[in-house]
């Protein structure tokens, strides 16, 4: 589904990716975890096209995304739920999900009810603004408006953090629903290792802006948890 070879990406003169590769698999969770500041959001930034890359492939599907501008990558079928969610609180609850309806590629210009099955209480308040729900209701706004535009993969980016424990449980409910039922594919950047191994099937772990292994969830083993992921 999404195949990174060998990309490099520079802060002017600072070297932050290094001949990074990663593989996510059609149908699977896979999760990318490292300590802070080791370039996972920046690597998922480069996938969206929101950061220049300087060299190496970014393969979606067929498709070479660093000849895609970013404006057109969410209509290839990439939903992306960034860091902080970056909802627009000045609009409602139903507009923030409309904003993704024109990246549809079946050119469907209404809110897929499945959006309120997955997460009821959005359909609850379609009217109230995004900046009055709270953390976890506003994820979940964020996470239903990249589903709105029917993705075949869904990134998100530390979708747990600062949320309410019995939010997060059911994010993760919902990513397994989603991954197991649906059929969609899912890159997840996550810190927490009880949230990752419950819903990962596969782990690329980073360490200064370079991939340090990958494999099945079942084989991350404590020497590599203690390596490159305890703080």
């Amino acid at each position: 589904m999404l195949k990174i070879d060998k990309l490099d990406q520079f802060y002017g003169e600072s070297h932050t990716l290094w001949d990074l590769d990663l593989e996510v698999t059609a149908g699977q969770c896979t999760v990318l975890m490292g300590r802070n500041g080791v370039g996972k959001t920046t690597l998922l930034q480069c996938i969206m096209g929101l950061l220049p890359v300087r060299s190496g492939a970014i393969d979606f599907a067929g498709t070479d995304l660093t000849k895609v501008s970013a404006e057109k990558r969410a209509s290839l079928g990439i939903g992306y739920v960034p860091q902080g969610r970056q909802i627009f609180p000045a609009l409602t609850v139903e507009e923030n999900l409309q904003i993704g309806l024109p990246a549809r590629r079946d050119k469907v210009r209404r809110v897929p009810g499945f959006i309120y099955e997955l997460f009821p209480v959005l359909k609850e308040m379609l009217a109230r603004r995004g900046g009055d729900l709270s953390g976890g209701q506003q994820q979940q706004l964020a996470i239903g408006r990249a589903l709105v535009l029917d993705p075949k993969l869904l990134i998100l980016d530390e979708p747990t953090e600062g949320i309410q424990p019995n939010i997060v449980h059911e994010i993760g409910d919902i990513i397994r629903r989603l991954n197991q039922e649906s059929g969609l594919t899912v890159l997840l950047v996550e810190q927490k290792l009880p949230f990752a191994r419950r819903v990962g099937d596969r782990f690329t772990i980073l360490d200064r802006g370079r991939t340090m292994a990958s494999g099945d969830m079942a084989e991350l083993s404590d020497e590599l948890v203690k390596e490159y992921l305890t703080v």
